[in-house]
């Protein structure tokens, strides 16, 4: 999910791995009180064209004015809408030129891509990719649904989030720290382990190294269960929340132990009766909403578990 340095050898790995990271708590730069429930919003001129229109669109979360496009799809009434929560690093909005847009828009169904504070047109610093800037980062996703819910065309009872990869993280912290009833939340290789869970996973398995350590995908979960998790934990939130959610993950996925976190989310829903849908596609590795996706499907799957939440509600 961002890069990290390859470890070297086991038991070298192990001494290493139990390091143990810091969670989400406050600090001068990331203050755990970071909300953005009322965001003072301004929607500008709508550009119509041929198959969709679409709107400029900022908002102000936690002293930062943040910048997006609301893409619209061509038809009478109020429309439901996904807002898109990027992975980790700096990221710009998604553009109509990517493929996940069209889908949703030509399925009726509007789409809120915005440039992570401190990149592209949102001011702020940009976070550094990892979970020093959780409670801004939510912060600012909470704020842009918010946001997005104020649009004329939009019918905000039908509004959630889409997500990707370190939105596993953000997501559920959004959703929990929300005023609003956000209607659903749909997330791609969202990680349900802890930051250090995660972070020891993707060096174990070489991520980001040219050639990757010879470590079985076995041996790397016996590895990691050995370790004390540590650092921010998605769980306890994920607990917590009460709307419909889906997750999807590659088996393959090098970047965190997918099948871990599956599991607990099927634990979740079994014995608690959540209202969650987990899929896992067995040769598919972290990246289901890259282009090209590590596996075709992933959005396919995502947009129709949408489209029959927003017709049900």
């Amino acid at each position: 999910m961002g890069a990290r340095p390859g470890l070297r050898l086991v038991p070298a790995m192990l001494a290493v791995a139990m390091v143990a990271l810091t969670g989400c708590g406050s600090s001068v730069n990331d203050p755990e009180s970071a909300r953005c429930n009322a965001p003072p919003v301004s929607f500008g001129h709508k550009v119509v064209l041929v198959d969709h229109a679409e709107v400029e669109v900022h908002f102000r979360c936690v002293g930062a004015l943040l910048a997006g496009t609301l893409f619209l799809p061509r038809r009478a009434g109020r429309v439901p809408a996904v807002v898109y929560v990027h992975g980790s690093g700096e990221a710009e909005r998604w553009r109509w030129d990517v493929p996940w847009v069209k889908q949703f828009v030509r399925a009726g169904i509007a789409f809120f891509s915005y440039d992570k504070r401190g990149v592209g047109e949102s001011q702020g610093t940009c976070c550094p990719g990892d979970q020093s800037h959780f409670n801004l980062v939510a912060a600012d996703a909470d704020g842009a649904v918010n946001a997005v819910r104020k649009g004329p065309e939009i019918d905000r009872a039908r509004v959630g989030f889409l997500g990707t990869s370190q939105a596993g993280w953000v997501v559920p912290l959004a959703v929990v720290r929300s005023q609003h009833r956000v209607a659903f939340t749909a997330l791609a290789d969202g990680p349900a382990v802890t930051t250090h869970e995660e972070q020891q996973w993707s060096q174990l398995a070489g991520e980001d190294a040219a050639n990757p350590p010879p470590l079985t995908k076995a041996k790397r979960a016996d590895i990691t269960r050995q370790l004390h998790p540590s650092g921010f934990d998605p769980v306890p939130l994920v607990e917590r929340m009460t709307v419909p959610g889906i997750w999807v993950y590659g088996r393959q996925d090098r970047s965190q132990p997918s099948e871990k976190g599956a599991a607990t989310l099927e634990r979740l829903r079994k014995t608690e009766g959540k209202d969650f849908t987990i899929v896992v596609f067995p040769h598919a590795d972290h990246g289901l909403l890259d282009v090209p996706p590590t596996d075709p499907r992933a959005m396919p799957t995502l947009l129709a578990w949408i489209q029959k939440r927003v017709r049900s509600s």
